[in-house]
């Protein structure tokens, strides 16, 4: 079966490729760390790699030099391949192929879709990439709710009817890695072990969830060490624990009535979040973000070549 479109997730460190037939299903994927920092250009001054890599996966694949390509994440970030301005929330999900940039230079069609913001003072916050996960889940399920998009720079987002309306990042995984490795706690965190099935990591949920300030409870980490004389064998568990806690008593301000959180994340953080969630006594259902994401190229794409579908 002939491709219908390639489809691209070019996030910060990660690329990831799939050829897509068109109902949307997979013929073929290709992936590797060639992400956005991996192809600016050193100097800031020389040509950048987007396009080379871009292509270097297409004909691994052995595609057409025609095959039209759609793109969302940090390709369209500024200073990246392209930039693909952001859209002011509120927004529409099924509506972002419309500002899809088109990239100059390749002789292929290759558009990228446009990131998320919100301007209203106090409240400065965008997005790119995840925009795509939730155009995904609306058109799939057609689930208005409170979403939540774990990662580096998590993401809570508000949907209704198709509109992305509101969204929050808080920088849980970021945190987690300064403090993990450039903080007092470095040495006790590289040393520990625990996940979420961690007594350490639901205690220190609890305590969030119960009003603590964070930062105290952070250096908490380093006098219990002190004082234990035992090297903090659960500290890497209840950092986590005290961040993932800290953002889910934040996020918990938006749920209202809501009776769930629609949960986008997979493996270990979706376990850390669910356990997380369950504690605060928050309903959650799971969805894949690969899935999700693939799902809202699709979508735009279809939007954008409606003759290639028909052909």
């Amino acid at each position: 079966m002939a491709p219908f479109c390639a489809a691209v997730d070019w996030g910060t460190t990660n690329f990831r490729l799939w050829l897509l037939d068109a109902g949307g299903g997979v013929l073929a994927e290709r992936s590797s760390g060639e992400g956005m920092r991996a192809c600016l250009s050193p100097d800031g001054f020389g040509p950048s790699r987007f396009e080379p890599v871009l292509e270097a996966h297409l004909q691994a694949l052995g595609t057409e030099p025609d095959l039209p390509v759609i793109v969302a994440g940090m390709a369209g970030a500024r200073g990246a391949w392209r930039e693909a301005a952001y859209r002011d929330a509120p927004a529409s999900l099924e509506g972002l192929y419309a500002d899809a940039v088109k990239v100059d230079g390749p002789d292929r069609d290759v558009r990228i879709l446009p990131g998320v913001c919100q301007r209203a003072k106090g409240r400065e916050d965008v997005m790119r990439g995840e925009e795509t996960q939730l155009a995904g889940a609306w058109a799939e399920s057609r689930m208005s709710g409170l979403f939540c998009l774990p990662g580096t720079h998590s993401k809570w987002a508000l949907v209704e009817e198709g509109l992305l309306v509101d969204f929050t990042t808080y920088m849980t995984g970021e945190l987690f890695a300064v403090i993990g490795q450039h903080s007092i706690l470095r040495d006790m965190v590289a040393a520990g072990e625990g996940d979420s099935a961690s007594p350490a990591f639901r205690e220190a949920v609890g305590e969030m969830l119960e009003g603590a300030g964070l930062t105290g409870k952070l250096f908490s980490i380093r006098a219990a060490s002190l004082l234990a004389g035992d090297g903090a064998p659960d500290a890497k568990a209840r950092l986590s624990g005290l961040l993932v806690g800290a953002e889910i008593a934040a996020a918990r301000k938006d749920l209202q009535e809501r009776a769930e959180v629609m949960l986008i994340a997979g493996g270990t953080q979706a376990q850390a979040y669910e356990t997380a969630l369950a504690i605060a006594g928050i309903g959650c259902r799971t969805l894949d973000g690969q899935d999700l994401v693939r799902r809202g190229l699709y979508s735009a794409a279809s939007a954008l070549w409606p003759e290639r579908r028909a052909a």
